[in-house]
Parts: structure tokens; sequence; C-alpha cells
């Protein structure tokens, strides 16, 4: 009898010392020092190799440092070596979790929760074995029971906050904000003035484009120098929202001088320079930008977020092609990259490639369901290849007693993204009420739109116009070729010919005058917002007159949002035969004049556009006169395929009659995408992964 219990005292020192030996493992588990607790148990193993503890412990760290895959197998081994041991089953199925074999796992949480109901591992990770496969409502009723089990367990607690931010996320992409901030204020309450439950609630915010909640929420978030500096990247973000450029550059350029602390927090330091650099290609401060950027490159060699500021300045500056080329660098090492697919399908759009974008837009779909950038483009570019049909209505009076009504009917049914069909009608009647003249005509014209690439288009159209005046009645042919070319970054050039018949009024289309315009059209852009606008036509008329005519304007764009242009104007006529009697045909015609333009966003639900000039006119040797002209356009948006809008408009420049005339018009417009989508949209739908 005392040999045994000798024996006993013995085997219990042993096991007592070989448990304090195991302490030290324990802990590197405890404080996450995974790479440490895999070498201490490798070693223990060696020397006790079947020692169930030991090979647990050792599983754990091979799993948690990283190796899934191993863990698996190491608790495969176990579970069949002790298949009745919980601890095992438990540490086998987190195991598949690590390795990402969600489905299994949720099948075996789910026969351990039924094995042992008050398990708290057991409940808690079956729960976030739930959220990974983003069952969030089952995922949140699972992480309850565990807090029941663990009243106020911060690990369940943890796990219910990302489940929460999981869940905001989905209801986010499904539009139904108000349940996703419902969710993110409850995670407030378990964690107050949590940064990443913060930021949701603000992303949040700015998709539902509510920018007062958005601006309180990154106010909140500056709880502390490093948060404040993440509030001040986001109150930038806001402020360009609200069209306040001056005041994102300002916020943004306070962030960069901030983070200049933190600059071994990379994600930290490099998203504030990123807001920096948007801020400064917002305010068009393209140098300066160009500068921040090179110096990154310098900075952070070959990584992917400089690169993408590098690409988004190429669009900013119309680069397209050279963004293009970023892009494509940018998915060859990543092709899940948002920005690189969202970006280049931008820059495909940019340069013509519609059929491109499509294709890189719906591959930020595949990586990022919902994506509302993603989703806006495909739309963009979805509702500009439907064909739609467009009625015009407008009513015209002059001070010579003359007054037209014109009505218009156009389609445009794209065949292809580069090829569309072109139809126009239009039925004009007019009319003098003192020497009670009247004529009508109609001008029907078919014709086509073709996209050869991004730098050059072609428009080609012929029809017939017949005309039924006050003494005469015929019938002829009438068109248009256009070559549209950008020859060089940020420049237009249209290179034409039209047919068309003079029906100003009534007797001028009595007398059946044809056009032969022969059009050159020059645009010039710039990156400072300067602009040159210049055509010159030259028009032989079947009365064997002919007309020069010069039009150009300097101008300058003030804002961006809504835009707004000022500018002078500068047009030159010179008819070889005067015949005032018939129509205004002066030897010279000189006018000046100062403009300006305001135009809102066209997709807006409400929009609008006005400009107005002054000037001065000087007609062959009279003297100088003044000029005005205005125009206004207010319409709405009642559904993504009906619109309307009203316009009208007053000159008094000396026209098509006579010097020392008005003219005012004013009418509607009806435009209706009759189909709900491209005609070859399933080529279009086959783009998708």
């Amino acid at each position: 009898m005392s040999r045994l219990l000798s024996f006993i005292f013995l085997w219990l020192s042993i096991l007592s010392s070989y448990a304090q030996e195991m302490q030290e493992g324990f802990k590197y588990l405890e404080t996450g020092k995974y790479t440490e607790a895999k070498t201490f148990f490798e070693n223990v193993l060696k020397t006790y190799p079947e020692n169930r503890t030991a090979r647990l412990c050792y599983g754990r760290a091979v799993g948690l440092s990283g190796d899934s895959e191993k863990a698996v197998a190491i608790f495969t081994e176990l579970k069949s070596e002790y298949p009745e041991d919980f601890e095992i089953k438990l540490n086998y199925t987190e195991s598949l979790l690590w390795d990402k074999q969600f489905n299994k796992a949720e099948s075996y949480y789910e026969k351990l929760t039924q094995e042992n109901k008050t398990s708290f591992p057991a409940v808690l990770g079956y729960a976030n074995t739930l959220s990974n496969l983003k069952k969030y409502q089952q995922a949140l009723n699972w992480v309850h029971k565990a807090l029941v089990i663990q009243e106020g367990n911060q690990n369940a607690l943890i796990s219910r906050k990302y489940i929460r931010l999981g869940y905001a996320n989905e209801l986010s992409q499904d539009k139904k904000y108000k349940e996703a901030l419902t969710l993110l204020d409850q995670n407030l309450v378990d964690f107050p003035n949590d940064k990443d439950t913060q930021l949701n609630k603000a992303n949040i915010n700015l998709i539902n484009n509510d920018l007062v909640a958005a601006e309180k929420t990154y106010i909140s978030l500056a709880t502390n120098p490093k948060d404040s500096i993440s509030s001040l990247n986001g109150l930038a973000l806001v402020a360009h929202k609200n069209n306040k450029e001056k005041k994102a550059l300002s916020l943004a350029t306070a962030a960069t001088s901030k983070v200049e602390k933190y600059k071994d927090d990379q994600n930290l330091y490099l998203a504030t320079q990123e807001r920096y650099i948007q801020a400064l290609l917002w305010n068009r401060k393209f140098r300066t930008a160009k500068e921040q950027i090179d110096q990154l490159q310098l900075m952070y060699l070959d990584n992917a977020r400089v690169s993408a500021l590098q690409a988004t300045y190429g669009m900013y500056t119309s680069r397209f092609n050279n963004s293009t080329e970023v892009y494509t660098t940018i998915l060859d090492k990543d092709t899940a990259s948002f920005d690189g697919n969202l970006g280049i399908a931008n820059a495909y759009r940019a340069i013509g490639k519609d059929m491109k974008s499509y294709e890189y837009a719906f591959k930020t779909l595949q990586y990022y369901p919902k994506q509302p950038d993603a989703e806006k483009l495909i739309k963009t570019l979805k509702k500009s290849h439907t064909p739609f049909v467009e009625q015009k209505t407008t009513f015209t009076f002059d001070n010579g007693d003359n007054e037209a009504i014109s009505l218009g009917l156009a389609s445009e049914i794209p065949l292809s993204t580069k090829f569309k069909t072109i139809f126009n009608y239009t039925y004009r009647t007019t009319k003098n009420t003192v020497l009670k003249n009247e004529a009508t005509s109609h001008n029907a014209t078919l014709g086509m739109d073709y996209k050869l690439n991004g730098k050059v288009s072609m428009i080609g159209t012929i029809g017939i116009t017949n005309a039924d005046g006050f003494t005469n009645t015929f019938t002829s042919l009438v068109g248009e070729v256009l070559l549209k070319i950008k020859p060089f970054r940020l420049q237009n050039l249209d290179v034409g010919y039209k047919r068309e018949l003079q029906n100003f009024n009534a007797d001028l289309l009595n007398r059946e005058i044809i056009m032969n315009n022969y059009v050159l059209t020059y645009n010039l852009s710039t990156n400072f917002n300067l602009g040159w606008f210049t055509q010159l036509i030259h028009t032989s008329q079947t009365d064997d007159n002919t007309r020069n005519l010069l039009f150009t304007s300097l101008y300058y764009s003030i804002m961006n949002k809504p835009v707004i242009k000022a500018g002078v104007n500068y047009q030159y006529i010179a008819f070889a035969d005067q015949v005032p009697t018939i129509y205004f045909s002066p030897e010279q015609f000189h006018l000046g004049e100062v403009f300006a333009e305001v135009v809102s966003d066209p997709q807006k639900q409400w929009f609008y556009s006005a400009s107005a000039a002054l000037g001065r006119q000087f007609v062959e040797n009279d003297s100088a006169s003044s000029t005005f002209r205005a125009e206004a356009k207010f319409g709405h948006q009642f559904s993504d395929r009906f619109m309307a809008n009203i316009y009208g408009k007053y000159s008094n420049i000396a026209s098509a009659t006579a010097a020392g005339f008005e003219f005012v018009e004013f009418g509607f417009k009806l435009k209706w995408y009759f189909l709900q989508k491209p005609i070859f949209d399933q080529k279009i739908m086959a783009l998708k992964p």
C-alpha cells in the first residue's frame, strides 16, 4: 500500500511539473504569440509525441499562425482518435473556419450546439460561421444566445459588432438605409464612438446623400488625435459632395499637417495623402497634385493606391490612354482591385470603348456586389444606348409681324455601341400677320451616326423638304455629312457639309432658297479653365449669293457644379451680294459681346440652364447699336425614361431678316426612352463574368 501511495504521489508530482512547463506555451496562445506557441509545442511533442493537450495546442498554434490546412489535418487526426472528445470537436470545427470551409463548419457547429446547448464556444462559433456565410439574422440570434450563456463576454460583443457591420452593409446595398443605421446605432451602445461603426454610418449617409448626417458623424469621430485626422478626411469628402471644393481642400490640407506625426501608420498616412490629392484635383490644381503623386511614388514604390492616384490624375487631365495603362498594371497584380476595375471601366468609356467599359463595370460588381458607382456606370451606359423619341414644339415671333409654329419629332435607335440610326421630322408653318402671307414646310431626314473609335466619328443624313408657299410649291433634297475628330487631347474638330432650306419666314420659304453650308468647327479646352470655340461657315445659295460667317468665343469656366462660364464672343458675316429687301445680307457685319452661362447637372431630377449676352453690333457703315440676347431652360425628369423641359429665348441681334430686329421664341420638349434597355442588351449581358 505504501508503495502504491508513493507511486501516486510521484505521478502527481510529475503531472504538476509537466503542467507548469506547459504554462509558457499556454501564455503564448493567450497573448496571440502564435509563432512562439507553435515552436514551443513542437518541442514538447518531440518529448511527448502522444500528449493530447500538447497536440491540441500545437494544432491551434499552427492554425492561428496561418497554416489552416495543416491545422485541419491535425484536428482531423485527433478527432479520429478521440471521437467523443467535445473539446477536440470544437477545435476541429474552428479549424474549418480558419480554412474558410464555412459550409462544412456550419453543419458541424449545428451538431455541436445540439449536443451541448450551453457550450459558449460552440454557440459563439456557430454565430461567427453564420456571419461568414452572410446569414446575418441567424448570426445575430446565435450571438444573443452566447451572451445569455456568458453575459457581457467581450469576444461575443465584438462578434456581434462585426455581424452588425456586415448586416448593415448588406442592408445598405439593398438601399434599406434606415434599417442599416439602426443596427449601427445599436453597436454604439455596446462600443460608444467605435471608429469602424462611425465610418460605416458616415459611408451610408454619403450613399444616401444625407450630407448633414454624414458631417455630424465625421465630427463625432474626432475623439483623439489620430481619429481627428480620419474625421478631417471624411469632412473634406462631405464638402466635395456639397460642391464646396475650396473648403474640401482646406480640410484636407489641415489633415496632411496633422498626419506627419503618424507616418508609421501607413494606412492612415496614405488615406490622408489620397484625400489631399483628390481635393487638389477637385480644385483643378493639377500641377500640385502631380508633384504630390510623384513624391508618394518615391516613398511607396509600386504601391497600388499611389498608382490609382496617378490614373485618377490622368482622368482629370484627359490623359485617358495613360490612365488605362496604369489601371491595367494595377489589375495585372490584383484582378479584384476595386480602383483598377471601376477605374478602367470609366477610362474605357472616356475613350469610346463602351463594350470594354461594360465588361469591367460587371467585373467590379463580381468582386463588389451591388457597388453603387459600378451600378450607376452601367445604368448610364445603357441609357446612352437605349432608343428614344423626342418631341419639340416651338412658337416664334418677331417685330416684323412674322409668326411661326414648329412641331418636331426626332428619334435615335442605337444598334450597337458604335452605330445608331437617326430620324428627324419637322413640320413648320409660318405667316406674316400684316401681309397675310403664309407658308408651310415638311422636312424629313434619315441618317446614321457611326463611331469609328474614341477619336473619329461620322454623322450622315439625307432627306427631303417639301414646301407649300403662298405662290410656290416645291420639293428639295436636304442632308448633312459631318466628320467629328479629336486630333489631340482636349481638342475637337468638326468638318462637314449641310444642305438646308431657308425657312425663317413665309416670304423666304416661298422663294425656295437652298443653302449649301460648308462648316469647320474647332474647340480647344485647357486644364486651367480657359476654352476657345471657333466656327467657320461658307454658304453658297441657290439664288447665286454667298455668305461667309466667322464666330469665335473665348470663355472661362468659373465653376464646375453647376457649370458657370463667362467670356467674350465675336461674330463676322459678309455676303457677296446685298439684297436687303429680301433678307439681311450686309457686305460686312461685326458683333462683339460679353456673355455668362450657367448649366446645372442634367442628370438631376430638376435641371436648368440660363445664358445672357450684352454686345455691340456694326452693320456696314451704320452707327453701332447695342445687342442683348438671353436664353433659359427648365426641366424635370419624371422617371429614368421620361423627361420634359420648357425654354424661352430673346434676341435683338440682326438676323436673316434685317437689322433693328427683335426675336422671341419659346417652347417645350418631351423625351421618352420607349424601350427599357438597349436593343443589343443580350450582347451586353453576355459580358458578365
